[in-house]
């Protein structure tokens, strides 16, 4: 019965990650791919002070987005789990929030760009009310804006798994609390938190797997001023650089493998799976 799994996962999974693996080792001129074997991509890579600013970019990007979202996403779970009373309120209010994301993630992001420009919505609104007497330049084409986008894109990602284990959380837990005298945050941190991790460790490794891997966003809503590793490997794409984006790849793919095995470590996350 696992057999047909196993097949789709031979050929969908593990042949192509094997094949990037054995193309990260070739070697490439500007003309042409060689299938020798050679470290050179590697040794490039880990010996670039350039490489070494681009992932310290990506993990600024990924700390500051699941920050953001861990406490949107945590906020909004809350609230919805146990300060709405009926289940039909908290599927509408729920639904509510996913509206939009029916929309493609480019043109939500995209949308941001006139929101954000220099005579945008953002800039008017803040002139007109007298808080700068001029357009602010970080608000578009910064880290600002991407990890703004970043942000907008990918809280539901961490909000869905933390409300869902919100749901299960058994209510008599919190009424105990109360009656021996927890007050509001007592219970938050002591009960709610530590029965919430598998959501969070959940959300956790959506949002830093799917930010550790975005290129585009990053091209647009930085105007092609900062990278990650998602770029860089694009980069190397559209200069037909083969060998050296697949040992990028590679390289990442493990760090995003080490990142995930040290959350797994912290919680069990099978329980809610």
């Amino acid at each position: 019965m696992v057999s047909p799994l196993m097949a789709i996962l031979l050929f969908f999974l593990v042949l192509p990650v094997g094949m990037i693996l054995i193309v990260s080792f070739w070697q490439a001129t500007e003309f042409s791919i060689i299938p020798a074997f050679s470290f050179e991509n590697y040794e490039f890579l880990f010996g670039s002070s350039v490489t070494f600013r681009v992932f310290m970019n990506t993990f600024k990007y990924a700390v500051v987005t699941w920050v953001f979202t861990l406490l949107i996403g945590f906020t909004v779970a809350y609230f919805l789990a146990f300060h709405v009373r009926t289940q039909r309120w908290q599927i509408a209010l729920f639904l509510l929030c996913t509206i939009p994301f029916w929309t493609s993630n480019i043109i939500r992001m995209i949308s941001w760009i006139p929101f954000l420009g220099r005579n945008g919505i953002a800039n008017s609104a803040l002139m007109s009310w007298g808080v700068t007497d001029r357009p602010l330049e970080w608000l578009l084409f910064s880290d600002f804006a991407v990890i703004l986008a970043f942000v907008h894109l990918y809280t539901l990602f961490m909000g869905v798994p933390i409300f869902n284990t919100m749901m299960r959380i058994d209510k008599s837990l919190i009424e105990a609390a109360r009656d021996a005298g927890a007050n509001g945050a007592q219970i938050l941190w002591n009960v709610i938190v530590p029965l919430t991790k598998p959501g969070i460790m959940i959300g956790t490794i959506f949002v830093i797997t799917l930010v550790m891997g975005d290129f585009i966003t990053v091209r647009f809503m930085s105007g092609s001023q900062s990278a990650n590793v998602g770029r860089l490997i694009s980069n190397d794409i559209a200069l037909l650089a083969y060998p050296s984006a697949a040992a990028t790849a590679i390289v990442l793919l493990c760090t995003v493998l080490i990142v995930i095995a040290t959350l797994l470590r912290f919680v069990d996350i099978r329980k809610e799976l």
